[in-house]
């Protein structure tokens, strides 16, 4: 008979989290899940450090997705919380990990794609993209070097450089939903910034895909091949939300709402050009692989 395999889950509170879990639990895995003292039935919690090499213990795969929502100001509060809520939980898995008498074969663990620079010139892939520089870098940039140092020889370590994630809910693609439905849905800035990004089942079934492909080693770009401009975006926005028209939102109008619904500008005005080079060359086959179907799925509420 076969081994029912196991895998653990830090930070499945989330919409990524959520869905993962779900999709996990369907396909006959046991899931074990970390999360913060008293947040619903996790099966350790980061302050419990013994608790946490118990639910490592035997596992076959670790998916770190913890990490305080970026969706904010930046303020200097914010900030430590958000570098923070990323380092001291890898910190943490590794810690426990080092201590397992039989540690996962992989461990994956959430980074981003905006580590890149702002790039509208060429992709960034894995072997020839270029750091970026300021805080969402220095964060990203913190969170890999908390996961390359942790002593864990038995465990091959994927730092994965997610895009941004759409999916049944709309994920990160309510704001921009929101702003179709309000008229507002033309192009951001210039427009011409390019957009990353993934459909939460492919982002699922790279994670299988990972820990199956044991000759895959380093950071992974996890991002769609159909990467387009803003403007193309939000064009096949309105066309999933059945708008034909949408006023364009200038630079310095993003700014000064940005500040009103607190968050930063910076989450759509960067442009991220993510090439999923490793996954590409390994023969990864989407089932979202272009944008506007993913996003007519996402709009009926479909998987």
């Amino acid at each position: 008979m076969r081994r029912t395999k196991t895998v653990v889950l830090a930070g499945a509170s989330g919409f990524i989290g959520r869905y993962v879990r779900s999709r996990f639990e369907q396909d006959g895995w046991s899931v074990r899940t970390i999360g913060r003292k008293g947040a619903g039935n996790s099966s350790a919690s980061w302050n419990d450090d013994d608790a946490l090499t118990r639910v490592l213990n035997g596992a076959d795969l670790v998916v770190n997705l913890a990490g305080r929502s970026v969706s904010c100001r930046y303020s200097a509060r914010n900030r430590t919380s958000i570098l923070e809520s990323r380092v001291r939980t890898t910190e943490a898995l590794g810690r426990a990990i080092a201590r397992c008498q039989e540690p996962p074969s992989t461990w994956l663990n959430a980074s981003t794609g905006t580590i890149y620079r702002d790039a509208r010139d060429r992709p960034q892939s894995e072997n020839d993209g270029e750091p970026g520089t300021g805080f969402s870098v220095d964060v990203a940039r913190a969170w890999e070097t908390a996961l390359d140092v942790a002593a864990t020889p038995k465990t091959r370590k994927i730092p994965l450089r997610i895009s941004i994630v759409l999916g049944p809910g709309g994920g990160a693609l309510r704001p921009f939903a929101n702003l179709a439905r309000l008229g507002l849905g033309g192009p951001m800035g210039d427009g011409n910034q390019k957009f990353s990004w993934i459909h939460v089942e492919d982002l699922y079934r790279c994670m299988r895909f990972l820990h199956a492909r044991t000759d895959i080693t380093g950071p992974v770009n996890v991002a769609s091949p159909d990467v387009v401009s803003n403007h193309e975006l939000m064009r096949l926005v309105r066309r999933a939300y059945g708008k034909r028209f949408g006023l364009p939102t200038p630079a310095w109008l993003l700014r000064a709402g940005a500040v009103l619904i607190r968050t930063e500008a910076e989450l759509v005005l960067k442009s991220r050009w993510v090439l999923p080079q490793k996954l590409l060359s390994a023969g990864f086959i989407y089932r979202q692989p272009e944008l506007g179907g993913a996003l007519q799925q996402v709009a009926k509420g479909r998987v």
